[in-house]
């Protein structure tokens, strides 16, 4: 959020379509609901409440997916895939909120045969949402390291920031 709000003001008047990936607090959700078009990371229920009542009443709905929950990660979110039809079920009904298909972050794999199970892991609990009505469009996963192997799984939007602006430079973690 720190770095996105203030590219965004540099960036004003052009038309772009801003997304937010990321883990999300709620005490962060506000200035997301009033400036992004999308949310990728979506995994409590809670942070979707709060995103649908913050979102700008003449704003069109914010365009959600649900973070699945793949490779076991402890370090990573997402919803197990036994709770992601109650969760999309209830984000369904969230008025400021559309919601529009899942993402997932597995975790990092240099043999192909091992990223594609993670990717089709997630493709086939998105068809079986859509086989119980759902009506999703949207599967976004794949980063610049993997992004292959999600569109061999059915990946409609891939995240790769890295390809094309670089590695980040990321503060090491605070451990006090």
């Amino acid at each position: 959020m720190q770095e996105a709000l203030p590219k965004m003001q540099e960036l004003t008047g052009r038309e772009l379509t801003w997304h937010f990936i990321g883990r999300l607090q709620a005490n962060k959700t506000r200035a997301v609901a009033e400036n992004f078009a999308w949310v990728h990371t979506i995994d409590r229920l809670k942070i979707a409440e709060r995103l649908s009542s913050q979102r700008p009443y003449h704003a069109p709905a914010l365009n959600v997916c649900l973070q699945l929950h793949v490779g076991g990660e402890a370090s990573k979110g997402g919803v197990e895939s036994d709770g992601i039809r109650e969760l999309a079920n209830q984000v369904r009904t969230l008025p400021g909120l559309r919601l529009r298909g899942l993402m997932c972050m597995p975790p990092a794999e240099s043999e192909v045969a091992r990223q594609r199970q993670w990717f089709r892991e997630t493709r086939q609990v998105f068809d079986y949402l859509n086989e119980h009505g759902f009506g999703l469009d949207t599967l976004s996963m794949g980063t610049s390291a993997d992004f292959e192997a999600a569109i061999a799984e059915g990946a409609t939007m891939v995240r790769i920031g890295t390809a094309i602006f670089g590695p980040r430079d990321t503060p090491a973690p605070d451990r006090r």
